[in-house]
């Protein structure tokens, strides 16, 4: 393969992936690691991707991995399969839990389809406080904090903190990302945090994640599998997906 060609082909793939190794990119087009890293510095200087710690990251995807997607838009987004996954989540909360549900549009998809039972909820979204408040029977906290005004949701070293008072029975989180290899990601490190610190205080940790979601790295890494006890998505994830969950001793719930 020519210089040139290898220059097409290492763009091709980082953006396909949205992001790429230098180990990957290596073993994909067949030269040293050490060569892959000087033709990341030619096309980084040519404005063709951007150089990451360890690889290189898309530059046609690098706004939309830092930026959060606005409410308005996430809640329409996937809303019959984000629905059915809200209805499944539901189902494994039993009265006088103490559970946690993040700033998704699912968790909302779920605070609306509580049934009024005694149940304490923390919570570091407006929307499913807001929603939970008519509910007599559920105790809401909410953490505070920064409001990140695109996902109405508290962020920051006050929520941290916040969170940190806490032990719940479950925690209820989505994400930007989901990837077999890499793990669960976000869109930016405050978000990032925040889901950090309530996978720390959850016995029991189960990811909302519709099928649209696997396979995408985001920016900023949140969790491993190993932090992951059940995933529920939708059926459209590939079969191959599905084969690699299970064999992580991972319970899907396909809805």
């Amino acid at each position: 393969m020519l210089p040139a060609e290898r220059y097409e082909k290492i763009v091709q793939l980082v953006n396909e992936h949205g992001s790429m190794r230098v180990t990957e990119l290596s073993e994909w087009c067949e030269v040293t690691e050490e060569t892959i890293r000087r033709d990341l510095d030619r096309l980084e200087a040519a404005g063709r991707l951007r150089r990451s710690h360890g690889g290189a990251v898309s530059v046609k995807d690098w706004p939309a991995l830092h930026a959060e997607i606005p409410y308005s838009e996430r809640e329409i987004e996937h809303a019959e399969e984000k629905r059915r996954i809200a209805e499944e989540a539901v189902n494994r909360i039993q009265a006088k839990n103490r559970i946690l549900l993040d700033a998704s549009t699912t968790a909302w998809y779920m605070a609306r389809s509580l049934p009024d039972i005694p149940l304490t909820v923390l919570t570091n979204s407006i929307k499913v406080a807001i929603e939970l408040a008519a509910k007599e029977k559920i105790e809401v906290i909410s953490t505070g904090g920064l409001l990140a005004q695109r996902s109405l949701s508290y962020v920051g070293p006050l929520a941290e903190r916040s969170l940190e008072m806490y032990h719940v029975d479950q925690l209820f989180f989505s994400c930007k990302g989901v990837h077999l290899e890499r793990g669960i990601s976000e869109s930016n490190e405050l978000q990032a945090r925040v889901k950090q610190k309530m996978i720390g205080m959850a016995d029991q940790v189960i990811l909302l994640a519709d099928s649209s979601k696997f396979g995408v790295q985001a920016f900023t890494h949140v969790a491993d599998w190993s932090q992951v006890d059940a995933v529920i998505t939708d059926r459209r994830l590939p079969r191959e997906v599905w084969d690699q969950l299970q064999e992580r001793s991972i319970g899907t719930k396909l809805v």
